[in-house]
């Protein structure tokens, strides 16, 4: 059974194969204001993104399935393919642009899992793009952000993987000028283990600490703060540990831990700066995961 879509999600030049990564997100300052009646939370946070990531590849002539291989596909190991985000995104876009049969998909999982970097959300905005491109659909479509939102409150900003700001749940997405950031070196080193989002955001200590500035958006992060960095270093002390190493590198500009954690990272002023703190962590923490690469430009 082919991949067959209705409606406007039909193309018939799309190609057989087609690739997309799933970019690591990171937080760059992430304030939290208050929790909300729905059970969510006010934030206002600065999302950039990773040149690197997990990598999707779909086959448009295999019937629906999902292939979990790679680093930390074990990490998924137990889940059932039908209720992962992938799968389930993917059918949820296809079902608002008409109809359509999902492609057999591979996931190829580089990416720690419960890491504070985008993970399925990531994964299933890497789906959304594949299967807009095939569609001929494009990405600011309200179908499209409709589904993302759905999906949770970093999918629509992952469907964009570049700098924006987010506010509301997160997925009030505001466009900022960020040349400054663009292609900027960045290492991002998770010392193995997992901290699921819940649990953070149920130690936050409710504190409102004042609003992200709205300026430009490198100044503002540096500026900010992440307040579920206190919860997530005392749920995990080690968090600690990995900022501090990373906050004392020679070249920092900006050392923080992403997200809900435990994945942090630092921004450096050149790349020969960052490979240098990428040698020092790597001798004397080497069973931290760690990834080296640059923040992805807008106009990517």
């Amino acid at each position: 059974m082919g991949w067959t879509a209705a409606g406007p999600c039909r193309r018939s030049d799309a190609p057989r194969m087609i690739v997309e990564t799933a970019y690591a997100k990171i937080n760059l300052a992430l304030h939290v204001r208050r929790r909300r009646d729905d059970g969510y939370h006010e934030i206002e946070t600065i999302f950039a993104f990773a040149e690197h990531g997990d990598l999707i590849e779909a086959d448009l002539g295999a019937p629906p399935a999902l292939t979990i291989e790679g680093e930390f596909a074990e990490a998924l190991a137990g889940e059932d393919p039908n209720d992962n985000l992938v799968m389930h995104g993917g059918q949820m876009l296809l079902a608002a642009l008409g109809g359509g049969i999902m492609p057999g998909i591979r996931l190829t999982k580089s990416l720690p899992v419960a890491a504070g970097i985008g993970g399925g959300s990531a994964d299933a905005a890497a789906v959304i793009r594949l299967l807009c491109g095939a569609a001929g659909v494009a990405l600011d479509d309200p179908r499209v952000m409709t589904v993302a939102r759905t999906l949770g409150a970093d999918v629509p900003a992952c469907v964009m993987s570049h700098s924006v700001r987010g506010d509301g749940r997160g997925d009030d997405l505001i466009a900022v000028e960020a040349q400054a950031l663009d292609a900027m070196p960045l290492l991002l080193v998770n010392p193995r283990v997992p901290l699921p989002t819940g649990p953070v955001f149920r130690a936050w200590d409710g504190v409102d600490r004042g609003m992200l500035d709205n300026g430009e958006p490198l100044a503002a992060a540096i500026a900010g703060r992440n307040d579920l960095e206190a919860p997530a270093r005392a749920i995990r002390p080690v968090i600690g540990e990995v900022v501090d190493l990373l906050a004392a590198q020679p070249g920092v500009v900006l050392a923080r831990m992403s997200g809900s954690g435990a994945t942090c990272f630092a921004l450096f002023d050149s790349e020969a700066a960052r490979d240098a703190a990428s040698a020092v962590i790597r001798g004397g923490r080497s069973d931290w995961w760690q990834l080296a690469t640059r923040v992805r430009p807008a106009r990517s």
